[in-house]
């Protein structure tokens, strides 16, 4: 098998493409091809690719009426799931991972998590490929009100934080989910609407403030999980596990 190994990223937000985790799958010899739903960019009907990175935006993972693309991103993640394609869920794309391996997600969940939180690594990611031997806690930019209350039968919780438990999780060998965003630096905070964010208690200025401060933490322990993530999708590829259609 020639090339790099390839990797299909979905974008579902206009701000929300795979920044600094995409940066780091590169640097670590994939291919990020972005196809961004909310443009109206088309997917794939088959997953073609080595690998599946499903991205963030502001909806549920069944929100078809407004986000027309996502019935065919379901399937994609469907796909992975059925054929160990290694796939990699960031928010929006955690929460579907969650509901199509048989989980629930709900809409406006009552605890609001934005910018840096600490995220408590559990026992239970000491044999992770991805999440072993992390710092028991590590701060993560969050994002998000919707949330998944309960995770898919037999996953691997992974991460937890107070407001919001089910942070990371495994389904299978080789599809994880996340409900943080460890592909944004701390600018993406001054994007997001300061009215909103005050709304719900937060102060924009200091989100921002103890982003910059955590950010020396958070990043290089970010940029060791997409590096084993591209680790594991080199050592599937290298073993044949690739959904050609």
């Amino acid at each position: 098998m020639s090339g790099k190994p390839r990797v299909l990223a979905v974008q579902s937000g206009r701000d929300s493409g795979p920044a600094r985790f995409g940066a780091w799958l590169a640097e670590a010899g994939l291919v990020v091809e972005v196809v961004a739903g909310c443009d109206g960019d088309p997917l794939p009907p088959p997953l073609g690719h080595d690998a599946l990175l499903v991205l963030g935006g502001g909806y549920l993972p069944d929100d078809d009426d407004r986000a027309p693309w996502l019935p065919a991103t379901r399937a994609l993640v469907t796909r992975a799931l059925e054929t160990e394609v290694p796939l990699f869920g960031i928010c929006l794309g955690g929460q579907m991972l969650a509901a199509v391996a048989g989980g629930r997600v709900r809409g406006d969940a009552g605890a609001p998590e934005q910018g840096s939180t600490p995220v408590t690594i559990r026992s239970e990611a000491a044999g992770d490929p991805l999440f072993h031997d992390l710092p028991g806690v590590v701060p993560a930019i969050e994002h998000h009100v919707d949330a998944i209350t309960e995770l898919p039968p037999g996953a691997v919780w992974l991460a937890e934080t107070e407001r919001c438990p089910y942070q990371a999780f495994r389904v299978g060998r080789r599809a994880w989910g996340v409900q943080f965003h460890p592909e944004a630096a701390p600018e993406r905070i001054r994007g997001w609407d300061a009215d909103t964010l005050r709304r719900q208690g937060f102060d924009p200025d200091g989100l921002y403030a103890a982003a910059v401060a955590d950010d020396r933490v958070s990043a290089p322990v970010w940029h060791t999980v997409a590096t084993r993530f591209a680790e594991v999708v080199r050592g599937a590829r290298a073993t044949g596990w690739r959904a050609t259609g």
